[in-house]
């Protein structure tokens, strides 16, 4: 059944930068392949939000901060397990730039976020600590924007972490399939799956979002 948009709806467009698509430092398979996608659903939204991963240098999510570390292993920090990631989306690189192919001249907002060197932030909501906002819930709720279609990368991280936080905060998340890929981590699509399962987040296409 298609989904009907309304003015309290927005698309949220997570992390389609360049770190994240084939050739970037932390390429996400396909990645690029969403930006044509969330193009033309951005044609469809009245209110669009991008957010930006936008990282220090040796901020605390990247291997090369911790000696003797390597990427996508875990350590333990102040706020719990942290990934290690290659470094990525470091702040003024092209690296953290939007995907050139990204056209949403429309779009209201970026909410940068993972800027503070001691937290990461997956989240659209909050940093990585669970408690630090990055203000975005205050602007939807000012905006009068109650549901959220959410897309872009990637599936198992940014975009499950946004659509939880985002739930719990009181909006309507939704997460559009087709417009999203996953890094594929061992477990972390099936994870994925599962905390939506269990907090009621569904899947739908992009056929299913009316013109």
């Amino acid at each position: 059944m298609p989904f009907t948009l309304t003015p309290t709806d927005a698309l949220l467009v997570i992390d389609v930068q360049n770190d994240f698509c084939p050739g970037g430092a932390l390429s996400v398979a396909e990645g690029d392949r969403v930006v044509p996608v969330i193009n033309r659903l951005g044609q469809r939204f009245e209110h669009v939000i991008l957010t930006q991963d936008w990282h220090p240098l040796g901020h605390i999510s990247f291997a090369s901060t911790h000696p003797g570390t390597q990427a996508f292993t875990t350590i333990e920090v102040a706020y719990g397990t942290q990934t290690l990631w290659p470094d990525h989306c470091v702040q003024g690189t092209p690296g953290a730039d939007f995907h050139p192919g990204l056209d949403l001249p429309h779009a209201e907002m970026i909410v940068r976020k993972g800027f503070r060197r001691q937290i990461d932030s997956y989240s659209a909501f909050l940093e990585d600590d669970h408690t630090t906002p990055t203000g975005l819930a205050g602007y939807l709720r000012e905006r009068g924007l109650k549901r959220l279609f959410l897309c872009g990368l990637a599936y198992d991280f940014c975009v499950r972490y946004s659509a939880i936080d985002g739930t719990a905060l009181g909006f309507d998340c939704l997460v559009i399939e087709d417009a999203t890929r996953a890094v594929g981590l061992p477990n972390s699509v099936n994870e994925t799956k599962s905390h939506f399962l269990a907090n009621k987040i569904l899947h739908v296409g992009l056929e299913e979002i009316a013109q």
